[in-house]
């Protein structure tokens, strides 16, 4: 389908940077609804910027309206939170969960979400359990087309440095032949293809793409 309309939230990040930038290369994609609490600096003629707050429920709703798809690869870590369990939830649940009301009420065709690999509400940890109970929460709201992808360790170049999880990507990296293919590193670009491929079918009902799916060529 030609001269698609989509919503992007979390182009900061790695998954985001990247897919924002897939997105505007593909010739079928007409307009890039990027949404931010902060200013990005990236103009492109495709891009229409939306600075808000996620807690303006007709703000999110018109972000996403007329859209085919919307990605959320929202998601901060507890540095960023400087621990805070609630800060660290009103992001990651409450959030995506807004954005894919808003998909609900404003009916669009497929919303797509980054999660992680291992994800799991009864979890003891508490990201994976976090994690998981977004993906129950998105899921129950029955929309047209839900779709989770749970990627293992991200391999890429983030806009901030992440010590302990630059660490964890070279040695995953040396070792990933002893891991299973759900836990192996993955590009974010091989997430990124696979976020596109999906995004041009019709899959109906909710759908978790695990990172053995992703890890593949595509």
């Amino acid at each position: 389908m030609k001269n698609k309309q989509v919503t992007l939230f979390g182009a900061s990040g790695l998954i985001g940077g990247i897919l924002m930038k897939q997105l505007i290369e593909d010739p079928s994609i007409s307009k890039i609804i990027v949404v931010s609490r902060r200013p990005i600096e990236y103009e492109h003629k495709k891009i229409i910027f939306f600075q808000m707050s996620f807690s303006d429920e007709k703000e999110l709703e018109k972000s996403v309206a007329n859209s085919i798809v919307v990605f959320s690869t929202i998601g901060t870590t507890k540095a960023k939170v400087n621990g805070d369990e609630n800060a660290y939830r009103k992001i990651d649940f409450d959030i995506n969960l807004s954005i894919a009301e808003s998909c609900l009420k404003m009916k669009v065709d497929q919303f797509q979400l980054v999660s992680s690999g291992g994800a799991d509400r009864l979890s003891k940890n508490f990201y994976l359990k976090l994690k998981g109970e977004i993906e129950v929460a998105v899921f129950d709201l029955k929309l047209p087309s839900a779709i989770v992808f749970r990627p293992s360790l991200l391999l890429g170049k983030r806009n901030e440095f992440r010590f302990g999880e630059k660490i964890a990507q070279i040695l995953m990296s040396l070792f990933s032949f002893l891991f299973p293919d759900n836990y192996k590193p993955i590009k974010a670009t091989s997430v990124v293809k696979s976020m596109l491929k999906i995004s041009k079918t019709k899959q109906l009902g909710n759908h978790v793409i695990y990172n053995k799916e992703m890890v593949k060529d595509l």
